[in-house]
């Protein structure tokens, strides 16, 4: 009988063992899952920060009177789009 007592104890300690490594490795998902979470929220507030300054930057671009052609052509398209937008809006409001 001490020959199962002692294979019983050994399971029972490596059981533990293995039981204290899954409540670490619990704690260290949950830790994870957060920093993931934080880094996505950083990431989107990065994104608009990052549109709020592109923006910026187009905007003094065009008081500054400095225009590169592409953006200058880029810049028309999206301006007729817009009044393209408001047109179909106005008309909207009329029928």
């Amino acid at each position: 009988m001490s020959l199962l007592n002692q294979h019983i104890a050994e399971l029972q300690e490596k059981l533990q063992t293995l039981l204290k490594a899954y409540r670490l490795l619990e704690l260290e998902n949950q830790r994870l899952e957060k920093e993931v979470t934080d880094l996505r929220q950083l990431q989107v507030s990065n994104t608009h920060a990052l549109s709020a300054m592109e923006q910026k930057l187009s905007a003094a671009r065009i008081t500054s009177g400095n225009w590169d052609p592409q953006e200058k052509l880029k810049l028309q398209k999206q301006i007729d789009s817009y009044l393209k937008e408001i047109d179909k809006c106005l008309a909207l409001l009329h029928a």
